[in-house]
């Protein structure tokens, strides 16, 4: 099993947004920091899944925050505990209900609320103020969209000025590019963690690759980073970023939890493919922008307080189960739900595609994204080339660099025989593997 669950004991309502953390329970003495992750809990049959290797550890509610305030673990007979202890024997992940009820007063307050308005929103979810870091999110799979990726991360980090931190979905990456980025951080001096997350068993599975990235896009982010992240911006990996990417980062979004870029409609040869502007869209949108899902801005703060992962999962649940609905899953579901799941539209320049947006409007653009044209249908590398002046720059300089890795590699490495290699591919495999708790 994978996942661990929660129950409210008065009235087995989940409380919504209770901030739960596992803590090793020992550690070695000295300087080293307890292996701690956090998460929140789900009003979707109050799941919550958090990571752990083999050991003994602490499940707890977050100190000094609302949640620890508001709410206590409950034991058998009724016996309120500081934590609840969890034994991890193997990799095999297990199943644990945690049991919590309001403190003894304060049954008639609310976790997440209106009225409260007045809490330090910035910390009310880890109450710890973060280092100005720019964190960016991004997914890919196949080795040419690794090699998008890459492009996509220098151009971030030429551009801008802040500390960067990726966090890239690790469920479809190769071994060889989990094995360069720590190189590729190092060289160009970036953070990075790679983030993962066990599909629910509860919620509808699709069954394509695509289909399956496409979700992880939209349908995890408020559990997917920890809770002293307060703001990631999602960036395609065929994408090249031209503007320092802070400028975005302090956009008001207006209350909003997210933002993202209206579709460009500058070029009349696509009309026919603009299906947004007639039918069931043009209706339910009632004259809504529809939006691009290359590129948006998610305030988390704002997205867990108000609920948006449990209103965008209970709506795909539900449409999910039609196959002629979400053909385009991550933009349509919060397309669709922006009368609920308000979206600030976002400036039309921090997004341009060749294949909506006018040639006038181009030397605008913050990003430039290799988004595909159906009436053409050229390969992307073409594209890249033909679109975009700094292409050859960035490749070349990525192709350097992984020339000068592999001279290092086989430098260090010199008398090793390829199954010696890759014995020592599999040891960096095996040592970088978590399990779900």
């Amino acid at each position: 099993m994978d996942v661990t669950g929660l129950k409210s004991v008065r009235g087995g309502i989940p409380p919504r947004g209770l901030e739960v953390v596992l803590t090793d329970q020992f550690v070695e003495k000295g300087d080293r920091k307890p292996v701690q992750t956090d998460t929140i809990v789900m009003s979707n049959l109050g799941y919550f899944q958090l990571k752990s290797n083999p050991g003994v550890w602490k499940l707890e509610l977050r100190k000094q925050t609302k949640s620890s305030d508001l709410y206590e673990i409950m034991g058998e007979m009724d016996r309120k505990l500081a934590h609840k202890t969890i034994v991890m024997s193997d990799f095999n992940g297990k199943f644990e209900m945690l049991r919590v009820r309001k403190k003894a007063g304060r049954e008639g307050e609310e976790l997440l609320s209106e009225d409260n308005a007045s809490w330090n929103l910035s910390g009310f979810f880890g109450g710890k103020k973060e280092e100005e870091t720019i964190h960016v999110f991004s997914v890919a799979t196949g080795h040419l969209y690794e090699r998008f990726l890459k492009i996509m991360m220098l151009s971030v980090v030429k551009q801008t000025n802040s500390p960067v931190k990726f966090w890239l979905l690790a469920n479809y990456l190769s071994p060889k590019f989990k094995e360069a980025i720590p190189h590729m951080a190092k060289q160009y001096n970036f953070e990075y963690e790679l983030v993962t997350y066990k599909w629910p068993a509860w919620l509808h599975k699709q069954t394509e690759k695509q289909r399956i990235i496409w979700g992880y896009k939209i349908l995890f982010l408020d559990v997917l980073f920890p809770l002293n992240v307060k703001k990631v911006i999602y960036v395609d990996a065929d994408q090249v970023v031209r503007t320092d990417l802070k400028e975005l980062w302090n956009m008001d979004l207006e209350g909003a939890p997210y933002g993202y870029t209206p579709f460009c409609s500058d070029r009349n040869e696509m009309d026919g493919f603009r299906f947004w502007k007639q039918g069931f869209w043009m209706n339910h949108l009632r004259g809504k922008p529809y939006h691009i899902s290359a590129l948006y801005v998610v305030d988390l703060v704002q997205f867990r307080k108000q609920g948006a992962g449990d209103t965008l999962r209970a709506t795909y649940a539900q449409l999910a189960q039609d196959p002629n609905s979400l053909a385009n899953l991550d933009q349509d579901l919060p397309n669709y739900l922006q009368h609920v799941v308000k979206i600030k539209s976002l400036p039309q320049e921090w997004l341009w595609c060749e294949t909506w947006c006018s040639d006038e409007s181009k030397p605008k653009a913050k990003t430039i994204d290799l988004c595909n044209n159906p009436l053409t249908k050229t390969p992307k590398l073409d594209n890249a080339v033909r679109i975009l002046a700094e292409w050859p720059d960035l490749d070349n300089e990525i192709k350097t660099f992984e020339k000068s890795w592999s001279q290092q590699q086989q430098a260090s490495h010199p008398a090793e025989t390829k199954d010696q290699h890759a014995k020592h591919k599999q040891v960096i495999l095996e040592s970088t593997r978590e399990i779900l708790l």
